[in-house]
């Protein structure tokens, strides 16, 4: 069997849409990124210990994908914001620049854990404390990594992207699919 160490909709949607059937047994792990971690190496720690745990619950032929995502900017890691303050804070950073969406994902099976990470380069317009307030309103950025999700509402300020677009949703299924294959998951 195979599960998503995971309770984002997006994540599930993701795996469904790309026909890969998994059941959802969320992980529940403090997300903080440590002292002086880099963002690729937080997303991936922390997509491992998310695996790791929901693995240990399950029989040694269970599969478990875990994945975390990062938003980050001038060496700043954003991830989901606190409260409405915290969104706007880090809306505002990313107005009118470029960030980098970072998600780690692991696969384990039999025991054993594959780690990898995809990096997707956003380019946000410039947006006014206006859109910003009424944006966050909506409730949709409070549980993002960054305070938007590309697929909703914030899809009206980014006019590029250079890399995954699902990477930026929350699962790189590109990568997702060659982890699998490559574990003989999935057949060719």
């Amino acid at each position: 069997m195979f599960f998503l160490a995971s309770a984002s909709p997006r994540r599930l949607e993701l795996l469904r849409s790309a026909a890969i059937p998994c059941k959802v047994l969320a992980a529940d792990i403090d997300e903080e990124p440590l002292p002086g971690e880099s963002a690729k190496d937080c997303a991936e720690r922390l997509a491992r210990e998310k695996a790791v745990a929901v693995a240990s619950q399950l029989g040694p032929t269970d599969c478990v994908l875990g994945a975390d995502t990062i938003v980050t900017i001038d060496n700043e890691i954003l991830g989901k914001p606190v409260d409405k303050a915290d969104a706007a804070r880090m809306l505002r950073m990313l107005s009118g620049r470029e960030h980098h969406v970072i998600t780690g994902v692991c696969v384990v099976v039999d025991g054993k854990s594959c780690v990898a990470s995809e990096t997707t380069l956003v380019t946000m317009i410039a947006i006014t404390d206006r859109e910003i307030s009424d944006y966050i309103a909506t409730g949709e950025p409070m549980d993002k990594a960054g305070a938007y999700a590309i697929q909703g509402i914030a899809s009206r300020w980014i006019p590029r992207i250079e890399g995954d677009y699902s990477n930026v949703v929350g699962l790189p299924m590109a990568l997702v699919w060659r982890l699998l294959r490559a574990h003989d998951l999935i057949a060719p």
